[in-house]
């Protein structure tokens, strides 16, 4: 599909592109539910088990940034087959690995996951017209959550009658078909930036990411203060030194410190944090708090798969109101549409803290926070891609979303600790107790109403810099 023939039918190239946000969702939690499990499948200790998680993360930390800086400089779409290739074949290994090594390889090769979002909607600011950018973004981002509310009931129902490695070729199949729909279908961008890949950079800035993503992941399992986390913790603040000062010296860098530190970009990134912090406790917690046994006072001992289907109108609002974010930004602007999101993800958490005593207030609560959720998420994007020039939109919305997995690494973190530090027994077994969770939440609703401030007090992002880009040869 060439570029003008996507400007008279934009509805194609969002669908397909916000598609992607599917695959995401489903590389993202398609484990999450198997973990307690993976033990005694893969003949591994809980603890080894847990690196299906934490080398999907580092990995995706680290391939985020590189594949949007690759993608301004030799095509986005590109870019975006690359990572949906890896992450079919990382899905493909998953289905067949014999043991842990392997099946180790392949999440981290699902990690390329990370870049799509950002590719994809660094391409829709390129080749949709302008009046459409806001709605495709929406879409989506909003296409995370909702997966994420699907994704859950999915593993539960394939985990509970079909083999589990069905998961992981169902997530090839899928990759496939996108590469194959997102070639016919999408056109690339014209828009390059040019220059030289910032070999050092890359190498820099991913050591240290898997520095702070490493220390933490595993700071409650090794300990906040032994020396293996403190000692990442120190790593990743001097290699972040380093590599700051060489990238203002560099002329090409993979990420460009001076338009970064921007306050529009610098300070919706921290809300960023913020965010990701605050959605994601709603969207784990939520699920734990329905299965939980009745015996603990406050749970509803309901199962997997029922669960997942309580929360399904989660995943439908995000849907909806992705488009309502969309007008919104074009009526009052992304800032205010990012508060009001702020907002209702604050009161969400608040109320999920007083542990709500019926299973239909913990759907009205979670509708509430997955509204929040799709407001913010959707507009963040925009505020980013206004502030920074169009040759650089794909490396900006990568370093937002690390932004936003970092808030999201930062949640799983504080929840361990907490769940594990406050527990009680419940029929014999050792569980979290309710004081846990509303901690949880409420440490989630405080930062997600520091977040709202954060974006008030945000400055109006400046003018974009002139665009170095250059048209791509015919």
């Amino acid at each position: 599909m060439s570029a003008a023939t996507t400007r008279q039918r934009p509805i194609v190239a969002i669908t397909v592109l916000a598609s992607c946000g599917l695959l995401v969702s489903l590389i993202q939690t398609m484990v999450i539910p198997l973990l307690p499990r993976f033990p005694q499948l893969l003949s591994v200790s809980p603890s080894t088990a847990s690196w299906l998680i934490t080398a999907n993360l580092v990995a995706g930390a680290v391939s985020a940034p590189v594949l949007g800086r690759l993608g301004d400089m030799y095509g986005k779409r590109r870019m975006l087959l690359v990572a949906l290739g890896l992450v079919g074949a990382g899905s493909l290994i998953g289905a067949l690995a014999p043991g842990i090594g392997l099946m180790l390889l392949g999440r981290v090769l699902q990690g390329a996951a990370f870049g799509v979002i950002a590719l994809g909607m660094s391409l829709m600011r390129d080749v949709l017209p302008s009046d459409r950018v806001g709605s495709g973004v929406g879409l989506m981002s909003s296409s995370l959550g909702f997966g994420g509310a699907i994704g859950l009931p999915v593993t539960g129902v394939v985990a509970e009658f079909a083999h589990w490695r069905w998961l992981f070729a169902g997530a090839a199949v899928i990759a496939v078909l996108q590469i194959l729909v997102v070639r016919r279908l999408v056109p690339e961008s014209r828009l390059r930036a040019g220059g030289r890949f910032d070999a050092v950079g890359a190498v820099g800035i991913g050591g240290a990411l898997v520095c702070l993503l490493l220390a933490v992941s595993k700071g409650n399992d090794w300990g906040w203060v032994s020396p293996p986390v403190l000692g990442l913790l120190a790593g990743a603040v001097l290699l972040a030194l380093l590599v700051g000062r060489y990238e203002l010296r560099v002329r090409s860098p993979l990420v460009d410190l001076r338009v970064s530190a921007r306050p529009a970009v610098l300070l919706t990134n921290l809300a960023s944090v913020l965010i990701g912090f605050a959605m994601f406790a709603g969207f784990v917690l939520a699920t734990q708090i329905l299965q939980a046994p009745v015996a603990t006072g406050y749970g509803f001992g309901l199962s997997l798969i029922s669960s997942g289907l309580a929360l399904l109108p989660m995943g439908g609002a995000m849907v909806v109101f992705s488009s309502a974010s969309a007008r919104l930004s074009r009526t009052h602007g992304p800032r205010t549409t990012l508060v009001l999101g702020s907002a209702l993800l604050g009161v969400g958490n608040l109320a999920y803290s007083t542990m709500p005593g019926s299973v239909w207030l913990v759907m009205v609560v979670a509708t509430v926070t997955a509204i929040g959720a799709a407001l913010a998420y959707s507009a963040i994007p925009l505020l980013i891609m206004r502030a920074v020039p169009e040759s650089e939109t794909a490396a900006a919305n990568s370093l937002n979303t690390l932004a936003r997995q970092l808030g999201t690494s930062s949640c799983t973190a504080v929840v361990a600790a907490v769940t594990t530090a406050l527990v009680l027994d419940a029929g014999g077994l050792t569980v979290p107790a309710s004081g846990a969770y509303t901690i949880a939440f409420a440490a989630a609703g405080a930062a997600a109403l520091v977040a709202a401030v954060v974006v008030l007090l945000t400055p109006a992002p400046e003018p974009a810099l002139p665009a170095s880009a250059q048209p791509a040869a015919a």
